[in-house]
């Protein structure tokens, strides 16, 4: 659904939909990862892979209609679900987990974790 999600939004900037790298970068993800995604996706008929018009080399990926659905709906309810942990919460206590949920990105941010594909994982590293 993530990378629905990521698609969806990238396509209100541009019609031309997203290289693999770029879907990449989004999510953090190595590219032959998010193309077994995709691949995935594509098997569903929830996005599809189109030659860019600039530049036949590059492949772009978009959603279908079947996708468009799919990604409307997600968000949907998503947004029903925060309004009724809102309504959970009330006002303050909202407000307070917003701003710690601010922190903690920030914190992320400042902090990110290791780049795990440098890592050696032969099992002749030592684990401490």
């Amino acid at each position: 659904m993530t990378l629905l999600i990521c698609i969806a939004r990238a396509s209100h900037a541009s019609d031309l939909g997203l290289k693999v790298s770029e879907i990449s970068r989004f999510l953090g993800l190595t590219p032959p990862t998010v193309t077994q995604l995709i691949n995935s996706l594509e098997a569903k008929q929830m996005v599809e892979r189109q030659a860019d018009p600039s530049d036949r080399r590059v492949v772009r990926i978009k959603l279908t209609e079947q996708g468009k659905i799919i990604t409307r709906r997600a968000r949907d309810h998503m947004d029903a679900t925060l309004n009724r942990m809102v309504e959970y919460l009330g006002e303050e206590e909202s407000n307070q987990l917003a701003e710690l949920l601010l922190k903690v990105y920030a914190f992320m941010e400042d902090n990110p974790p290791p780049n795990l594909d440098r890592l050696q994982m032969n099992g002749d590293e030592k684990h401490d």
